[in-house]
């Protein structure tokens, strides 16, 4: 799998589906998320409502609304709003929205930093964390994955975590 890393906005991403770094109970009040909402309105967070609670460690799929994504995938680092994540949080929030992704026959997956946000994991913990999800997932249809993010120091943080697992 090819492993693109980048600074901007998730929404300009060039992939098929997206990842929201959700909480369980598929509210999206704050960062990434509240993004997301913006741009979609409320019938994205509405669906994602509607399959809570929704496990650290599971990922669901709903539509994209007006974004131009085939789905947007709703992995919890989290289970209530708000709080402070445990790392091991990221790996499997990351690693349940590759085997989502890869089950759904996609090819290219846009991921922002996991649990970095409000969850309050430092960068380079979450990007060692997803890097190596990452590089240990053996995919089927997934052939790139996108890490994309508007914080520079999250984007380095990337880009020092593959030049340590070359």
């Amino acid at each position: 799998m090819e492993i693109v890393v980048m600074q901007g906005s998730l929404l300009d991403a060039d992939a098929d589906v997206i990842v929201n770094a959700a909480n369980s109970l598929g509210l999206m009040g704050g960062g990434v998320a509240m993004v997301i909402k913006k741009t979609t309105g409320d019938a994205v967070e509405e669906e994602a409502k509607k399959n809570a609670p929704i496990p650290v460690g599971k990922a669901i799929l709903t539509t994209a609304g007006n974004l131009k994504f085939k789905g947007i995938i709703h992995a919890p680092t989290m289970e209530i709003p708000g709080i402070r994540i445990p790392l091991v949080s990221v790996g499997k929030a990351t690693k349940a929205a590759l085997k989502l992704a890869d089950e759904h026959g996609f090819s290219a997956v846009a991921f922002p930093g996991m649990g970095t946000g409000v969850g309050g994991v430092k960068k380079d913990a979450a990007a060692n964390a997803m890097i190596e999800t990452i590089q240990d997932f053996k995919a089927q249809s997934l052939k790139k994955i996108i890490l994309v993010d508007v914080d520079e120091e999250m984007v380095d943080a990337w880009k020092i975590a593959i030049a340590s697992k070359k």
